[in-house]
Protein backbone atom coordinates (compact mmCIF):
# COMPACT_ATOMS: atom_id res chain seq x y z
CA UNK A 1 0.00 0.00 0.00
CA UNK A 2 1.10 3.55 -0.69
CA UNK A 3 2.41 5.82 2.21
CA UNK A 4 2.19 9.09 1.77
CA UNK A 5 4.56 9.94 4.35
CA UNK A 6 7.08 7.47 3.32
CA UNK A 7 6.81 7.56 -0.41
CA UNK A 8 5.92 9.82 -3.38
CA UNK A 9 5.47 10.13 -6.71
CA UNK A 10 9.27 12.02 -7.46
CA UNK A 11 10.66 10.34 -10.02
CA UNK A 12 14.28 11.76 -11.05
CA UNK A 13 16.13 10.40 -14.30
CA UNK A 14 19.50 12.18 -13.68
CA UNK A 15 21.09 11.02 -17.05
CA UNK A 16 18.62 13.43 -18.33
CA UNK A 17 19.62 16.14 -16.70
CA UNK A 18 21.60 19.02 -18.31
CA UNK A 19 22.09 20.84 -14.62
CA UNK A 20 19.83 23.80 -15.61
CA UNK A 21 19.38 23.53 -11.76
CA UNK A 22 15.74 25.22 -11.94
CA UNK A 23 14.56 22.29 -10.25
CA UNK A 24 16.83 23.95 -6.94
CA UNK A 25 15.59 27.09 -7.26
CA UNK A 26 11.85 26.66 -7.49
CA UNK A 27 11.37 23.35 -5.11
CA UNK A 28 10.08 24.98 -1.37
CA UNK A 29 11.99 21.61 0.38
CA UNK A 30 15.14 21.34 -1.02
CA UNK A 31 14.73 17.92 -2.34
CA UNK A 32 17.77 18.96 -5.00
CA UNK A 33 20.91 20.25 -4.29
CA UNK A 34 23.67 21.64 -7.38
CA UNK A 35 26.54 18.66 -8.73
CA UNK A 36 28.94 18.55 -10.82
CA UNK A 37 27.61 17.08 -13.93
CA UNK A 38 23.63 16.90 -12.52
CA UNK A 39 21.68 18.00 -9.94
CA UNK A 40 21.43 15.54 -7.01
CA UNK A 41 18.30 13.95 -5.53
CA UNK A 42 19.05 14.85 -1.90
CA UNK A 43 16.32 14.84 0.00
CA UNK A 44 13.24 12.55 -1.72
CA UNK A 45 11.47 11.87 1.55
CA UNK A 46 10.96 16.08 1.42
CA UNK A 47 9.01 15.95 -1.55
CA UNK A 48 5.36 17.36 -0.97
CA UNK A 49 4.41 16.69 -4.57
CA UNK A 50 3.41 20.08 -5.89
CA UNK A 51 5.15 19.77 -9.02
CA UNK A 52 7.42 22.46 -9.66
CA UNK A 53 10.27 20.37 -10.61
CA UNK A 54 8.51 19.31 -12.62
CA UNK A 55 6.85 21.81 -14.64
CA UNK A 56 10.56 23.84 -14.55
CA UNK A 57 12.81 20.71 -15.48
CA UNK A 58 13.18 22.32 -19.62
CA UNK A 59 14.07 18.21 -20.50
CA UNK A 60 11.77 15.97 -18.36
CA UNK A 61 14.14 14.70 -16.50
CA UNK A 62 11.79 14.68 -13.31
CA UNK A 63 8.72 13.02 -13.14
CA UNK A 64 5.95 13.79 -10.19
CA UNK A 65 1.71 13.56 -10.12
CA UNK A 66 1.42 16.55 -8.73
CA UNK A 67 -1.94 17.21 -6.54
CA UNK A 68 -1.18 14.00 -4.61
CA UNK A 69 -2.15 13.56 -1.35
CA UNK A 70 -2.28 16.18 1.45
CA UNK A 71 0.01 18.46 -0.54
CA UNK A 72 -2.49 19.23 -3.05
CA UNK A 73 -5.32 19.36 -0.46
CA UNK A 74 -3.47 22.25 0.90
CA UNK A 75 -2.69 23.99 -2.15
CA UNK A 76 -6.60 23.91 -2.92
CA UNK A 77 -7.74 24.87 0.20
CA UNK A 78 -5.24 28.29 0.09
CA UNK A 79 -6.45 28.64 -3.59
CA UNK A 80 -10.28 28.34 -2.68
CA UNK A 81 -10.13 30.70 0.51
CA UNK A 82 -11.01 27.47 2.63
CA UNK A 83 -9.96 25.91 5.47
CA UNK A 84 -8.55 21.95 5.71
CA UNK A 85 -10.85 22.00 8.50
CA UNK A 86 -14.14 22.65 6.49
CA UNK A 87 -15.37 19.10 6.44
CA UNK A 88 -14.28 18.84 3.15
CA UNK A 89 -10.92 16.37 2.80
CA UNK A 90 -9.97 17.46 -0.84
CA UNK A 91 -7.31 14.98 -1.21
CA UNK A 92 -9.41 12.78 -3.68
CA UNK A 93 -10.54 10.37 -1.35
CA UNK A 94 -14.20 9.40 -0.14
CA UNK A 95 -15.60 12.56 2.21
CA UNK A 96 -14.93 10.52 4.93
CA UNK A 97 -11.78 9.23 4.18
CA UNK A 98 -8.41 11.74 4.59
CA UNK A 99 -4.87 10.48 3.05
CA UNK A 100 -6.06 6.52 3.04
CA UNK A 101 -7.69 7.11 7.36
CA UNK A 102 -11.23 7.54 8.26
CA UNK A 103 -11.92 10.25 10.72
CA UNK A 104 -14.92 11.73 12.90
CA UNK A 105 -13.77 15.03 11.40
CA UNK A 106 -11.95 14.68 7.94
CA UNK A 107 -8.72 16.99 8.35
CA UNK A 108 -5.57 17.04 6.59
CA UNK A 109 -3.55 18.41 8.94
CA UNK A 110 -2.75 15.55 11.12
Amino acid sequence: MFDSYLENTLQYHPDRCINCRRCTQVCPHGVFAEGKEHVELIQPSACMECGACALNCPVQAIEVKSGVGCAWAMISAALKGKSLDSGECGCGGEASVCCGERAEKPSCNR
